[in-house]
């Protein structure tokens, strides 16, 4: 799965500390989230998601092969 949380926080303007702020997570989370080295809880993928007013689905992608 790859995820577009870099891209969405450069269009808001919001660097990793204070996405993971918002996310109730840490901001090594949030890079480790960013680097794919660790899938989020469904529940904290729901948060970043809200946080961007964006779906799950168009935050976080699975790939093809993955499903």
């Amino acid at each position: 799965m790859r995820n577009r949380l870099k891209e969405l926080r450069a269009r808001d303007g919001l660097n990793q500390t204070q996405l993971a702020k918002q996310a109730g997570v840490s901001r090594q989370t949030i890079s480790l989230i960013e680097r794919n080295n660790f899938m989020p809880s469904v529940l904290t993928a729901i948060k970043i998601a809200h946080i961007f007013n964006e779906t799950v689905e168009t935050v976080f992608i699975i790939e093809e092969d993955e499903s």
